[in-house]
């Protein structure tokens, strides 16, 4: 994200922005939240195509005559809306920690 006043700029000052201790809370923070989001809802969204596949697990009746596999599928709806409504969530703080990056290279420049 760059400063409002970029066009100012003789050249960007990437090297200056990714070295500041604010850009790099801020893809400190982006990681520890990207990451592990991500591997849970891989796990998660291949693994009832393969217990399909490969076992009977989700073939048992889990109340009447649904089967676990139909649960396990509306529960993949549910994952990715609960996941999508986090992401929303943290996402205000990853904005606030970029604010402050373009807040911190404006003044620099405007000094």
């Amino acid at each position: 994200m760059l400063p409002k006043r970029q066009k100012n700029y003789n050249e960007p000052r990437y090297s200056e922005i990714v070295k500041s201790n604010d850009f790099k809370q801020l893809m400190e923070e982006k990681k520890r939240f990207i990451l592990p989001m991500t591997l849970f809802f891989l796990v998660f969204y291949f693994s009832l195509p393969l217990l399909t596949a490969y076992s009977d697990v989700l073939n048992n009746k889990a109340i009447g005559d649904i089967s676990w596999a139909w649960i396990f599928a509306f529960a993949q709806f549910i994952m990715t809306w609960a996941l999508c409504m986090i992401y929303t969530k943290k996402a205000k703080r990853f904005d606030e920690l970029a604010d402050k990056v373009v807040t911190e290279m404006d003044k620099e420049v405007s000094s």
